[in-house]
């Protein structure tokens, strides 16, 4: 039985994200439960922001088929989401915008590998506010069902988040580490 393989990664690039402090925490349980994680980091795939007419005259961006490729070989998405005014960050959007494209002929259609259909996906998030990017989530899961992805009725989100870590990134409670696990431990076994 081959271990099941999971692409893990936060909708932000901040180097002090409270998100990316959180996908390192539960990409690290996945891997320790069996795991075969893929941690991304939006930093390395640079997009410009969606744009059709781009689209149509220079096809999809190198960035955007790398991650297709990726997901292609994955079933599980692990993601750690910010909430920008009650929704995800304008990276995470213009992502999964450029990804669920379908790839013109031009550079190898005619769709292509679609990156989502069929996967699964845990939802995190992390923020400062009491909610800890709740609200966030309710859009995320939204883009995700479209685009066929079976989302974990199983979620977790971080309040006050700029509290919960210590200085190395790791959950000062408890509490938080076990609950993200639960919501790991669930993803893996759906794959």
């Amino acid at each position: 039985m081959t271990a099941p393989r999971i692409i893990a990664f936060a909708g932000s690039t901040r180097e002090a994200s409270l998100n990316r402090k959180l996908i390192r925490i539960a990409s690290g349980i996945a891997t320790e439960i069996g795991a075969d994680v893929t941690l991304l980091d939006l930093r390395d795939y640079d997009m410009p922001i969606y744009n059709g007419d781009l689209e149509a005259r220079e096809g999809l961006p190198a960035a955007a088929l790398t991650l297709k490729a990726l997901f292609a070989e994955h079933q599980g998405l692990l993601i750690a989401s910010p909430e920008n005014n009650a929704c995800v960050s304008a990276l995470l959007k213009n992502t999964i915008d450029w990804m669920s494209r379908p790839i013109p002929a031009s550079q190898g259609g005619p769709a292509g590998p679609q990156p989502f259909k069929g996967k699964f996906a845990a939802l995190l998030a992390a923020s400062p506010s009491f909610h800890g990017g709740m609200r966030g989530l309710v859009a995320l899961r939204a883009m995700m069902q479209t685009l066929g992805v079976t989302t974990l009725a199983e979620q977790h989100t971080v309040g006050k988040a700029h509290e919960a870590f210590d200085a190395d990134g790791v959950f000062k409670d408890a509490g938080q580490l076990e609950s993200v696990a639960g919501v790991v431990r669930r993803l893996v076994e759906v794959l």
